[in-house]
């Protein structure tokens, strides 16, 4: 009994740690120990193949990381050896309109031009990116922010939503900062982008029914995002 007693204690005290581990904040709001993030050089980078989606006069390279560890970046055999049985090379995965992943940024090259050009010399992470076709633009939703202080931005900190043109200029955030993108939807017809996002009203670091759900529509003919209540 005492031996099933010691047990249950170390189950009990796995599972609490990984209850703390789940419920980590996603927001910290202390500014005091707050630091610069800056992209991490133990990864090695790497682009993906060309995407092109249709009516778009450009084609997009996705850029992200792989994790080098002790492997040589400056020798390609022992790379390769090393990644043949353990690593992904492919950082994103392209649909119709849309690219999903973990990507760091985006290189835009015009269709019939050698040059390349970056979307942006932020540090974030993307996880998604959408071709408006009748628009000419480009949806992201990603990390730009350490909002829990963890050093890294990753899928731990809050995501926003960001436009660009189709050859990634005038990269610009449309919702608000310290608000959780919860999704959006383009209406055609409205010629209008909705989207919801999640407000830590308590500032407790958590996203939950406590919490004030607001809506937006960004207006393309005026450039900006304007919050509607429509309960």
């Amino acid at each position: 009994m005492k031996y099933l007693y010691s047990i249950l204690s170390i189950t009990f005290f796995f599972v609490s740690c990984k209850k703390e581990e789940v419920v980590k904040p996603k927001v910290k709001y202390d500014t005091s120990t707050r630091k610069e993030v800056f992209r991490d050089t133990s990864k090695l980078g790497i682009v993906d193949l060309p995407i092109h989606f249709e009516g778009a006069s450009v084609l997009v390279f996705p850029v992200g990381d792989l994790t080098v560890g002790d492997v040589n970046k400056g020798n390609y055999e022992s790379s390769k050896t090393a990644y043949d049985n353990s690593a992904n090379f492919n950082i994103s995965n392209s649909m119709e309109n849309e690219i999903t992943g973990f990507f760091r940024n985006v290189k835009f090259q015009v269709i019939g031009q050698d040059s390349l050009r970056s979307l942006t010399e932020q540090v974030i992470l993307i996880e998604n990116m959408s071709y408006l076709k009748s628009k000419k633009t480009f949806v992201y939703t990603l990390s730009d922010n350490d909002t829990n202080q963890d050093n890294s931005i990753d899928n731990n900190d809050l995501n926003v939503l960001y436009l660009s043109d189709e050859q990634g200029s005038n990269f610009i955030k449309i919702s608000p900062d310290l608000q959780e993108i919860i999704d959006w939807e383009y209406i055609e017809a409205s010629g209008k982008l909705f989207f919801r996002t999640l407000d830590d009203a308590n500032k407790n670091g958590q996203f939950d029914k406590n919490d004030n759900v607001h809506y937006f529509y960004y207006d393309f003919k005026q450039g900006k995002s304007v919050e509607f209540k429509p309960l």
